[in-house]
């Protein structure tokens, strides 16, 4: 009976993490393109397939693409399945990001930096707050991200930013507000992605730049999932500020857990290449968000 109810025991904290308990977010759900978005840029540079359920953005010398949600949003998870532009992609940046896209805006980023084949993918995170970014974190991902579809999602809400790679947190920014930390909570966000050329900085700082030879370049993407409280207005902000009231409020989304703890540390130990919290030179004095982050 001990290893049956060992094994019922574990079937519902698999269940509990599905649902969004235990710290993790909800499965996300797999909806189509236009459910949630829209193009921005270079429309005729999107191609859709399997009905909207995916969507390729095309760069080539005459252009990139890019899309937008069509809502703005305060708080929630947002996700989407990408497969990055394989082969010789140095120079080419590929963009999944939250901004309030304005003078102070607040943004949380991810830009997938391209490279000489062979070489693995750079992935860049940031956050702005009030118009300050400077954040910036790189890692190498434990996986070729050009090979399949693989989850990247935000978690936000008042406690927390958490940004995830196929469910393992690579980055947590806690709400520092004590420390005199900005902190997102009063900026809707629209939802972004794009695929452009930026051989002037993505590569070694720009000194590989883009085959042009091996263009057009291709980004694709699966699974447009956005689990937001929608907020356009000031009324709807306040909505949106009422805590307690949305899955992403509860208890267990104010901190990460223990095993997400070690799989953030898993990846500061074995794929983090720069983190501004520890740059001595660019801040000899650590910025004070880094120490309550624990993401050192």
């Amino acid at each position: 009976m001990g290893t049956v109810k060992a094994l019922l025991f574990s079937i519902v904290l698999i269940n509990l993490s599905l649902l969004g308990f235990c710290g993790y977010p909800r499965r996300p759900v797999d909806v189509p393109f236009w459910k949630n978005y829209e193009p921005s840029w270079a429309s005729h540079h999107i191609k859709y397939l399997n009905g909207g359920s995916t969507a390729d953005l095309v760069l080539d010398r005459s252009s990139g693409a890019g899309f937008q949600s069509k809502k703005s949003y305060l708080f929630g998870h947002f996700s989407m399945k990408m497969k990055l532009v394989g082969g010789d992609s140095a120079g080419v940046v590929t963009a999944f990001y939250l901004s309030s896209n304005n003078a102070e805006h607040d943004e949380i980023d991810f830009e997938f930096l391209g490279n000489r084949t062979g070489q693995p993918y750079i992935l860049q995170t940031n956050v702005f707050t009030g118009g300050k970014g400077d954040r910036e974190q790189r890692i190498y991902l434990w996986f070729d991200p050009t090979k399949g579809y693989h989850s990247y999602s935000v978690l936000w809400n008042t406690f927390q930013i958490v940004i995830f790679v196929d469910d393992v947190p690579i980055r947590a920014f806690k709400n520092s507000k004590d420390l005199g930390v900005k902190f997102p909570f009063n900026q809707p966000m629209k939802i972004y992605s794009s695929l452009w050329d930026a051989d002037d900085w993505a590569t070694r700082g720009g000194l590989e730049k883009t085959d042009w030879s091996k263009a057009p370049f291709t980004a694709s993407y699966t699974s447009f999932h956005v689990d937001g409280c929608e907020a356009a207005t000031p009324h709807e902000v306040q909505v949106c500020n009422t805590k307690g009231m949305r899955w992403w409020d509860q208890k267990a989304f104010q901190d990460l857990d223990a095993l997400q703890y070690r799989r953030l540390r898993w990846i500061r130990q074995k794929y983090t290449i720069y983190n501004y919290c520890t740059d001595r030179q660019r801040y000899p004095v650590l910025p004070p968000e880094c120490t309550k982050d624990r993401d050192l």
